[in-house]
């Protein structure tokens, strides 16, 4: 009995794509940094809010939900988006060494209320229009964009992208506890549960906050000044036709491998049959 493991490659195709998520680094993310300073500067009048990220040591430093968005407006055209929540678990799980910095990937809309009344009401309107609310949401980054307002507190708004992912959140609304990477639920990137576990879930139960992971990769759902920022900050880029195209490849490879099967299957069956005739003297 061959009680060794067979040890081969793996046949997967050289152009089959699969999603990627990173810091923005080297020459990428001086080039990406530089359009998003001129993208501020022309449409946005260089607004103190988005005046966060520097480029210093290979890498961009700095984010905030404001940064993040507009960081999001300029990598679209280029297949790319700001990571979601889920993103962000997945690329834990992937081994991209997050601890020691922090990254904004998500906004928790609870009521109309303060913290951040004003833009809290604003993007109520528009939740409201697409869909029934049911206690508190949350939003991924990537789903919004920027607009000038002077009645803001920041001198900006959000505005819900077509493609806007809304997310009934109620875990948000929990009181804070400790959960486990295991059980984080993939689609949302939030805990399906609180109880034992190393990381912590922070949450309050009103207004508009920021969500992301701080340096201890703990999810903070509570802090109300949306434009803070500091170097310890990461924009963390995702793909998106990637993600796209890998599922198209990845479809298209298991049907040819679903028909190389059943047609090898067929064949021996056919053998089969030809070896039983032959036994039964036909």
């Amino acid at each position: 009995m061959i009680k060794a493991q067979f040890s081969g490659i793996k046949l997967v195709p050289k152009d089959l794509a699969f999603p990627e998520a990173g810091v923005l680094t080297g020459d990428f993310g001086e080039q990406a940094l530089a359009e998003y300073q001129a993208v501020a500067k022309k449409d946005y009048a260089g607004i103190g809010a988005l005046n966060v990220l520097k480029y210093s040591g290979d890498i961009v430093r700095g984010s905030n939900q404001f940064a993040v968005v507009l960081m999001n407006q300029v990598v679209r055209p280029l297949g790319l988006r700001t990571a979601t929540p889920a993103d962000l678990e997945k690329a834990l799980q992937a081994g991209l060494d997050l601890r020691g910095t922090y990254e904004d990937s998500a906004l928790a809309l609870r009521t109309e209320s303060n913290p951040n009344a004003y833009l809290a009401k604003k993007l109520m309107e528009q939740v409201k229009a697409r869909q029934e609310v049911k206690g508190p949401l949350m939003i991924p980054l990537c789903g919004l964009e920027l607009v000038k307002d002077g009645n803001s507190d920041y001198g900006l708004a959000f505005k819900l992208r077509a493609d806007a992912e809304i997310i009934n959140a109620p875990i948000l609304n929990k009181n804070q506890g400790n959960f486990d990477s295991t059980d984080i639920d993939v689609k949302t990137g939030l805990p399906k549960k609180l109880g034992a576990g190393t990381r912590t879930l922070y949450t309050r139960n009103n207004g508009l906050s920021r969500v992301y992971l701080d340096r201890d990769l703990g999810l903070y759902s509570y802090d109300d000044y949306l434009a803070n920022s500091d170097e310890n900050g990461r924009v963390i880029l995702a793909s998106t036709e990637g993600a796209k195209l890998g599922a198209e490849k990845l479809n298209e490879y298991v049907a040819q491998i679903t028909q190389a099967r059943d047609a090898e299957i067929a064949a021996i069956e056919a053998r089969a049959q030809k070896a039983l005739g032959v036994l039964a003297g036909k």
